[in-house]
């Protein structure tokens, strides 16, 4: 289908009329969850939340946003490197700059002596300012999920092969599918089909969902993310319901192949390896993050600059952005939400980032 018929009126229409007709003929509630916080602002964003609810469905958001889930301990310690030590440079993205923690945020805190925070729109972006401050330490606060994880590699590889020894990257780098294992191995759980990731999946491709169908049978579908992208994919979801065998349909094809992009899985795969991490609102889940092989150890800052990243710093007293992320809550549910907790003044990750759901909620559903 073309980008005009994905965004037509008439043709979204026919497709929420027909959603509507499958999830009447079910006779249940449908409680899907859209893991990416982009098809949560895509979604808010065309209005497509009420006229879902309308015909049906509930669309809950899932912990598809970097920013949301990496914990504020990792936030903190990129705090402490940048105002305990002189002459350092810690780069990284916008949203990461705003994220409160009891420590401050990175945007409010006073740099040491000779050191300073800069945003940065990619890695490559930071290792050009190592190249340029040879005399000064450049740490990139490095976050995101497989689609990011392959160009954030390859800046540490080119940084080797140019002996660039004064860059390193303080990682939060986050595997998809493990946390989709968590939460439907969850014995409260009650969603009842995935709308997948189109970004990661671009990545990682159709195989690394297939647990989620045949081991729990649980339904989902791939999806891009314009207005008629996330409706086919519903409405395929519904269909593997009625017929009650799940599977992992991509609706997003035109970008999504099913064995995904194999150079970046490769780049991957040569330069990271998996580790057990800490996930804001689902705990520690097992192989679900990545850090860098031995051989690049030199560039990898938490042990370049002996950091000890443990939990127990946690959110802030009354956020509650650590159930909006496993779906056990919306936003407006929590107390803060528009109150305490705005944009201009947010409390809670959730409410920095813009694949946040306390954004698009703030955005779009008040």
């Amino acid at each position: 289908m073309s980008q005009n018929k994905l965004r037509n009126r008439q043709v979204l229409r026919g497709l929420l009329t027909e959603i509507k007709s499958k999830a009447k003929s079910l006779n249940t509630p449908i409680k899907i969850m859209e893991v990416c916080g982009t098809h949560t602002m895509a979604i808010h964003r065309h209005g497509l939340k009420k006229l879902l609810e309308d015909s049906g469905i509930e669309m809950v958001s899932g912990p598809g946003c970097p920013v949301c889930i990496t914990p504020n301990e990792i936030h903190e310690a990129a705090i402490n490197l940048v105002t305990e030590n002189n002459n350092f440079i810690l780069t990284t993205f916008g949203d990461m700059t705003r994220v409160p923690t009891r420590k401050g945020s990175i945007q409010t805190i006073v740099p040491a002596a000779g050191s300073q925070v800069k945003i940065v729109y990619s890695p490559e972006e930071s290792l050009e300012i190592a190249r340029k401050n040879p005399e000064k330490e450049i740490i990139f606060f490095g976050v995101g999920f497989e689609t990011t994880i392959p160009s954030i590699a390859l800046t540490v590889k080119i940084a080797a092969e140019e002996k660039i020894s004064n860059f390193s990257v303080l990682s939060a780098l986050w595997l998809v599918p493990p946390p989709l294992n968590a939460l439907v191995s969850a014995k409260d759980t009650k969603i009842q089909g995935f709308l997948y990731p189109g970004h990661v999946s671009a990545i990682i491709g159709e195989k690394p969902y297939y647990f989620i169908a045949e081991k729990f049978n649980i339904p989902g579908a791939i999806a891009g993310f314009e207005p008629g992208d996330i409706l086919l994919a519903l409405s395929s979801i519904l269909d593997q319901k009625k017929t009650g065998k799940a599977e992992v349909a991509n609706e997003y094809s035109r970008v999504v192949r099913a064995d995904g992009n194999p150079t970046a899985l490769r780049v991957m795969d040569d330069m990271l390896k998996v580790k057990d991490s800490l996930w804001r609102g689902l705990g520690l889940i097992p192989k679900s993050g990545l850090q860098f092989k031995s051989k690049y150890s030199a560039f990898n800052a938490e042990k370049k600059h002996s950091l000890k990243i443990e939990g127990g710093s946690g959110d802030l007293p009354g956020c509650r952005c650590g159930e909006v992320l496993p779906g056990k809550i919306s936003p407006p549910q929590c107390e803060l939400f528009g109150k305490k907790c705005n944009p201009d003044s947010p409390y809670g990750p959730c409410m920095v980032s813009f694949e946040g759901a306390c954004l698009a909620y703030y955005k779009y559903q008040r």
